[in-house]
C-alpha cells in the first residue's frame, strides 16, 4: 500500500515539473474563466485573492477560515485577510456566517473567539487565582485586550466549575479567602450595640486588612463587605434591622429602646419626642402610636390619657373657688403652649366651662374663672378711674390757691396725655386747633367773653372789632348756652367712642394686673415672657375703656358749667388786669431816654402786674384743660393764685393742649425778659388762641382809670404812717399831676424820677423831696448795716426814722387834695 502510494506521489511529481506545450498568459486565462462563467458552465461564485493572480471559492474560504480559528482559537478578522489573501470585506462577511452557524463561536470587536479559547483561559486565571487569593477583572480585560464586562460574563458560567471562586464587586476571590472575609465581617457586626453606618465598618475591616497584609494583600471593596453581610442577615447569623441599606440597628439596641420608653412611660405618664430622638428613634410620633394606641400626641410630649383626667381636675377645682390656673403648672414640665392648647381642647370640663361662660382661655394655656376676671377688673378699674384725678406727667397738683410738685406715678399720669390729644380735636373747645375760624371760637368762649362785653355796657366803641363780633353772636345764642354745652359733651363721648383713643393701653394694664396678680410676672415663654399677662391686658381693655369712658363722660356733663363760670371769672380778671398793665405801659415812655433806668421799669413791671397775669392766666388755662378732658378739681383752687416759679409756669405751659402749650411758652419765656412790649405781644397771642378777649386801653377808658388810680392813690397817701412806703407814692402822685401817667417805679428808680420832677415843680416842693429821698436813703442804708450790737447805729436809726416822720406831713402836702 505503501508503495502504491509513493509510486503515485513520484508520478503527480513530474506531472507538475513537467514543461506544457501549450502555455497561456494570466489574460488568456482571466478571460476563459469570464467566458465560462458567461456560458454558465461555472455557475458558482469565484472570489479574487488579493494579489489578483488567483481565484478561491466561497466554500474555500470559509474552510481556510475555520482552520485558522480551530488552530489557534481566537482570531482577528484582519489577520485572517492577511493569512488568505482575500479583501476583509468577503472575510467578514464569511465570518459572520461561520460564527451563526457555530454558537460555540463569537465575533467581538473584530475577532472571532471560540469557546475552547474561553475554556483555556477560565483554566489559566484559575490557576492563577489559587495562587494570589484575588484578581481584578480590569486586569484581566487589561490583559486580555478586551472589555471587563466580557471577562465577567465569560467567568460567570464557569465560576464553581473550571474557575473556583467568588466573583464580587469586579474582583475574583478564592473560597477560603471569602470565608476568611465572611467570618470578619460577622464578628465586627455581633460586636456593634448602637446604630451604626455601616460604611464606617467596612472602612475599618478595610484597614485592618491592609495592615495585616501589608502593601501586597489584598484590597476588598466594601460592596463585597456588604453583600457578605446581607447575607449574614438572611441566614440568621446577626439580628438586627438594616434601614436604607447601610442604617444597621443591633436586635439588642432595639430591645433596649423598648425597654427604656416603656420604664419612662409607665413611671411618668408621658414621654418626650427628644427622649426617643436620643434614642435613635428617627420617627418618634409614630413609633409612639404605634406601640401605645389609647397615648396622645402633642407636639413635644406624647401623653397618657391619665394626665388629662388629672388636669380635668384641677381646673374643675380652680373655677370653683372662682381663681384661675395655668395648665403649664400641671402638665410636664417640656410641654408647651401648643401642647397645653390642644389638651384644653379635649379637657371635658374645660368645654363645659367654656359653654357656660364661667371661664375663658388666655395665652393659650390658662384657664380664668369669669369670677377672677371680675374682681382684677374692679380693682383695675378703680385705678382708671383715679386718671379723672390725677394730672397727666409733668404737671403738678393743686394744694388751696399753690401750685406744689407732685410725684410721679407711672403710667398712671401718662395716660391722659394720650387722650388730650384726642379730646383736643373732638370737645367742644375747638379753638384751639380752629383757630382761624372767628365764629366758632366765639361760640367756644361765649360766656367769657360776654362777661368782658358786661363791665362796660355802655362803651361799646371801645370793644374790639373781634369782641364785638363774639358779643352779636351771644346775643343770639343767649341762655341757649348751657345747653349747648351739654350736647357738645355728648358729641364729644360718641367720638371718643368712634375713635379707639389710646388710652388705658396694654402696658399700664399690665403693670396693674401685675400689681393684683404678682404669680401672672412668672408666667410665659422664651419668645414672650409676658404672654399671660399681655393676653389678659388684651381682654381687659375694651371693657376698662368702657367703663371709664362711661364715668368720664359723667364727668365731662358735671365739668361743663364749672367750665362757664371759670371762663368769665378768668374774662373778668383778665379784663382788669390787662387795662391796668397798658396804663402802666404809657409811663415808661418818659424814661425811654435813660436805657438802664428804662430797664428797671420794665423788669419791674413785668415782676409785678405782668407776672399776675401771667399766673393766672396759666392757672386758669389749666384748670380750663383738666375740666375740659373729664379731670375733677377741687373748688379750693379757684381761689386767687400766689406767685410761681419760673419752673411751675413753664410746667404749666407744657401741659396745655397743641400749639397754646407752644404759645404759651413762648409767653412765659417773654415775662423773664426786659421788655413789656415782648409780653403784651405774646400775651395777646395766647389770649386769642385760648379765645380770650383783651380789651385795648381807649382815651375814654384811660381818663377813668386814671381817675380811679388817683384817688385811690391820694386815699392811701393820707392814710399812710410809714416813711419809708410814702415816697414812691407821693412820687407816683406828682407825675400823675405832672404828665397824667401812672408811674410804677421799683426803689432804685425812684432817685432818677425824683431828679426828673426838678423843672416841673417849685425849687421849695422839690427840695422837699429831695431832702426827704436822701434821708430815706440814709435811713435803708443803716437799717441794712445795721447788726443790733451798736447802740450808735441805733440811735442814728432812730434820729432819721423821726426826721423822716416830722418831714411826712410837708411832703404830703406836696400832693393836691
Amino acid at each position: 500500500m505503501d508503495a502504491e502510494l509513493l509510486e503515485l506521489q513520484r508520478q503527480f511529481e513530474f506531472a507538475q515539473q513537467a514543461k506544457s506545450s501549450i502555455r497561456l498568459s494570466d489574460r488568456n486565462v482571466v478571460e476563459l474563466i469570464h467566458k465560462l462563467q458567461q456560458l454558465q458552465i461555472i455557475d458558482f461564485e469565484l472570489l479574487h485573492t488579493v494579489s489578483g493572480k488567483e481565484y478561491i471559492t466561497p466554500s474555500q474560504l470559509r474552510h481556510e477560515i475555520d482552520t485558522e480559528i480551530k488552530k489557534s482559537g481566537r482570531v482577528s478578522l484582519i489577520d485572517l485577510s492577511d493569512i488568505v489573501g482575500v479583501d476583509l470585506y468577503h472575510v467578514e462577511k464569511q465570518a459572520q456566517q461561520i460564527v451563526t452557524d457555530d454558537v460555540g463561536l463569537m465575533l467581538i470587536q473584530g475577532e472571532i473567539i471560540s469557546q475552547s479559547y474561553w475554556d483555556t483561559i477560565a483554566e489559566e486565571i484559575n490557576e492563577r487565582l489559587q495562587e494570589c487569593s484575588q484578581i481584578a477583572l480590569a486586569e484581566l480585560a487589561a490583559q486580555l485586550h478586551v472589555s471587563s464586562e466580557l471577562v465577567a460574563s465569560i467567568l460567570e458560567p464557569r465560576l464553581g466549575t473550571i474557575v473556583k471562586g467568588r466573583l464580587e464587586g469586579g474582583q475574583l476571590y478564592t473560597p477560603a479567602y471569602v470565608a476568611r472575609l465572611s467570618t470578619m465581617v460577622c464578628g465586627a457586626a455581633r460586636g456593634i450595640t448602637v446604630p451604626t453606618n455601616l460604611s464606617t465598618v467596612w472602612s475599618s475591616l478595610q484597614q485592618m486588612l491592609l495592615d495585616m497584609d501589608g502593601a501586597n494583600g489584598v484590597s476588598v471593596e466594601g460592596a463585597f463587605f456588604q453583600s457578605l453581610f446581607n447575607g449574614l442577615v438572611k441566614e440568621g447569623g446577626i439580628l438586627g434591622s438594616l434601614r436604607a441599606g447601610v442604617h444597621w440597628t443591633p436586635a439588642v439596641f432595639a430591645h433596649a429602646q423598648r425597654e427604656s420608653v416603656d420604664s419612662f412611660f409607665s413611671q411618668n405618664s408621658f414621654v418626650s419626642y427628644d427622649i426617643l430622638h436620643k434614642l435613635a428613634i428617627s420617627q418618634p410620633k409614630q413609633y409612639l402610636q404605634s406601640r401605645y394606641p389609647e397615648g396622645i400626641p402633642l407636639d413635644t410630649v406624647f401623653v397618657h390619657p391619665s394626665v388629662i383626667e388629672m388636669l380635668d381636675a384641677a381646673i374643675e377645682d380652680a373655677i370653683e373657688q372662682g381663681s384661675w390656673i395655668d395648665c403649664l403648672s400641671v402638665l410636664p414640665s417640656i410641654s408647651g403652649f401648643r401642647d397645653a392648647s390642644k389638651l384644653l381642647s379635649i379637657c371635658p370640663s374645660v368645654q363645659r366651662e367654656l359653654k357656660s361662660t364661667k371661664a375663658i382661655i388666655l395665652g393659650e394655656s390658662c384657664i380664668l374663672s369669669n369670677a377672677f376676671i371680675k374682681d382684677v377688673f374692679d380693682r383695675i378699674d378703680k385705678e382708671a378711674m383715679a386718671l379723672n384725678h390725677t394730672q397727666p406727667s409733668g404737671q403738678g397738683l393743686y394744694v388751696g390757691s399753690r401750685l406744689v410738685n407732685e410725684p410721679k406715678v407711672g403710667h398712671d399720669l401718662g395716660q391722659l396725655s394720650e387722650l388730650n390729644e384726642t379730646v383736643d380735636d373732638s370737645s367742644g373747645g375747638k379753638h384751639v386747633s380752629e383757630k382761624g375760624s372767628k365764629k366758632k371760637r366765639g361760640k367756644l368762649t361765649g360766656s367769657s367773653n360776654a362777661g368782658g362785653v358786661e363791665n362796660s355796657p355802655d362803651n361799646p366803641d371801645n370793644i374790639p372789632a373781634k369782641a364785638k363780633k363774639n358779643q352779636r353772636k351771644l346775643k343770639d345764642t343767649g341762655s341757649s348756652h348751657v345747653s349747648d354745652s351739654k350736647s357738645g359733651v355728648k358729641k364729644d363721648s360718641d367720638k371718643l367712642n368712634e375713635q379707639n383713643p389710646s388710652i388705658l393701653n396694654e402696658e399700664w394694664i399690665m403693670q396693674k394686673i401685675l400689681m393684683v396678680v404678682p404669680d401672672f410676672g412668672e408666667l410665659g415663654g422664651q419668645d414672650d415672657p409676658h404672654i399671660m399677662l399681655r393676653a389678659l391686658a388684651t381682654h381687659l381693655r375694651p371693657m376698662l375703656i368702657t367703663s371709664w369712658k362711661e364715668k368720664r363722660n359723667a364727668l365731662f356733663t358735671e365739668n361743663v358749667d364749672r367750665r362757664r363760670r371759670l371762663l368769665d371769672n378768668l374774662q373778668r380778671k383778665l379784663d382788669e388786669s390787662f387795662l391796668n398793665i397798658q396804663l402802666y405801659e404809657k409811663a415808661l415812655d418818659l424814661f425811654e431816654d435813660d436805657p438802664a433806668t428804662s430797664v428797671t421799669l420794665h423788669k419791674h413791671l413785668l415782676r409785678t402786674t405782668a407776672t399776675y397775669i401771667m399766673d393766672m392766666l396759666l392757672l386758669n388755662l389749666d384748670m380750663d384743660n383738666k375740666l375740659k378732658n373729664g379731670i375733677q378739681v377741687e373748688e379750693s383752687q379757684y381761689l386767687e393764685p400766689s406767685s410761681l416759679s419760673s419752673g411751675d409756669r413753664i410746667s404749666l405751659a407744657k401741659s396745655l393742649p397743641g400749639s397754646l402749650s407752644v404759645k404759651g411758652i413762648l409767653a412765659v419765656e417773654a415775662l423773664e425778659g426786659k421788655r413789656v412790649d415782648t409780653f403784651m405781644t405774646a400775651l395777646r397771642t395766647i389770649a386769642e388762641e385760648s379765645g380770650l378777649i383783651l380789651k385795648k386801653l381807649d382815651k375814654k377808658l384811660e381818663r377813668t382809670l386814671l381817675h380811679s388810680y388817683r384817688k385811690d392813690l391820694t386815699s392811701q397817701v393820707s392814710s399812710e404812717t410809714d416813711p419809708v412806703a410814702l415816697l414812691p407814692k407821693v412820687v407816683s402822685l406828682l407825675y400823675l399831676q405832672v404828665h397824667n401817667k401812672a408811674l410804677q417805679a421799683p426803689g432804685r428808680a425812684i432817685s432818677v424820677a425824683v431828679a426828673r420832677l426838678k423843672n416841673k415843680l417849685e425849687d421849695s416842693a422839690h427840695k422837699v423831696l429831695m431832702d426827704y429821698h436822701t434821708a430815706t436813703v440814709t435811713l435803708l442804708a443803716l437799717l441794712s448795716a445795721a447788726t443790733g450790737d451798736e447802740d450808735c447805729t441805733s440811735d442814728r436809726i432812730q434820729s432819721k426814722r423821726e426826721f423822716l416822720e416830722s418831714q411826712m406831713p410837708e411832703l404830703k402836702s406836696l400832693v393836691p387834695k
